[in-house]
C-alpha cells in the first residue's frame, strides 16, 4: 500500500500540533509535510512527531528562507529528517508577467537546487494555479520553469492545474519524469464546499483521481501528500481522505 503523507498546513486553524499528529497516526498516516510557520520551533516540531510516531521526509520552504537562509534551512531539515526540500510559491506581488523573467526564475530554481543536491537534499517546485496562465506573450509559466531547471524535481498539485484551466493528464504524460511528489486533493462540485473556497474531501469531489493514479504509476514519485487548503473540519478531510486513497 502507498504511504500517504499530510500537508499541516492543512490543519493550521486547528491547533495544537500535538493533537493533530495523534489523530493522524490513529487514522494511519505515518508521515507529513511541513511548511514554515512550523519551523519557528524546529525543536517542539520534532519533539511532536516524535511523540506521534511520524516522520516527515518532505518540506516546503519559502523561496526567500532558500536564498537568504541557506544555513537556518539546512539545519532545520537535518532536524526534522527532511529529505525532500520543495518551494511552495511566489508572493503575487512577486511573480513575472513575461517569458524572460519566468526563465530566469527558473534559472534561478535549478542554482537553488545544485545548491542543496550538493547537500544531499532533493530539491523542487510545487506550483499553484498562476503557472498555467499564459504570459503577455502566450507562454506557460510551468514550461518555462521546467526548461530552465532541468535538473529539479516538480511536486505537482493536480487540483491547482484543474484550477488554473489546464490538463493534468497531459502534463503528466509530458513531464511525467520529473514529478517526484503529488499533492492529492479534490475540487467540490459547482456551489458545494462554499466556506471551503470550493476544495472537497478527497474522492468527494470533481477529480478522478483513480485514473490519476494509474497515470502516475511510471512517474518516479517519492511523496504522496494529502492538501485541503481551507477545511472546515480538518480531522474530518484527514480520515475521509485517507480511506478514499486505500483503494486507488
Amino acid at each position: 500500500m502507498t504511504a500517504f503523507s499530510y500537508q499541516l498546513y492543512s490543519s493550521r486553524e486547528f491547533p495544537p500540533l500535538e493533537k493533530t499528529l495523534k489523530t493522524l497516526a490513529e487514522i494511519g498516516y505515518t508521515q507529513t509535510e511541513g511548511y514554515h510557520a512550523l519551523f519557528a520551533d524546529p525543536d517542539a516540531t520534532k519533539a511532536a512527531h516524535d511523540a506521534a510516531g511520524l516522520t516527515m521526509p518532505s518540506a516546503h520552504f519559502s523561496v526567500d528562507a532558500l536564498v537568504n537562509d541557506r544555513d537556518g534551512t539546512l539545519r532545520t531539515a537535518e532536524l526534522l529528517g527532511v529529505s525532500s526540500l520543495y518551494a511552495p510559491a511566489l508572493p503575487a506581488d512577486e511573480r513575472p508577467t513575461d517569458a524572460s523573467s519566468w526563465t530566469a526564475f527558473g534559472s534561478q530554481l535549478e542554482a537553488l537546487g545544485q545548491t542543496y543536491r550538493a547537500e544531499g537534499y532533493h530539491f523542487g517546485w510545487h506550483n499553484h494555479a498562476f503557472e498555467f496562465q499564459p504570459t503577455t506573450d502566450g507562454s506557460t509559466p510551468m514550461t518555462l520553469i521546467l526548461e530552465a531547471a532541468p535538473s529539479i524535481g516538480w511536486e505537482i498539485d493536480i487540483a491547482w492545474i484543474i484550477r488554473g484551466g489546464s490538463d493534468p493528464f497531459k502534463w503528466i504524460a509530458d513531464y511525467g519524469d520529473r514529478i517526484s511528489a503529488v499533492h492529492i486533493k479534490d475540487i467540490a462540485r459547482e456551489g458545494e464546499c462554499l466556506d471551503e473556497d470550493g476544495w472537497a474531501d478527497v474522492g468527494f469531489g470533481t477529480v478522478d483521481w483513480k485514473a490519476l493514479m494509474t497515470a502516475l504509476e511510471a512517474s518516479p514519485v517519492k511523496h504522496f501528500v494529502m492538501e485541503h487548503d481551507k477545511p472546515n473540519d480538518d480531522m474530518r478531510f484527514a480520515r475521509r481522505s485517507f480511506e478514499t486513497a486505500k483503494s486507488f
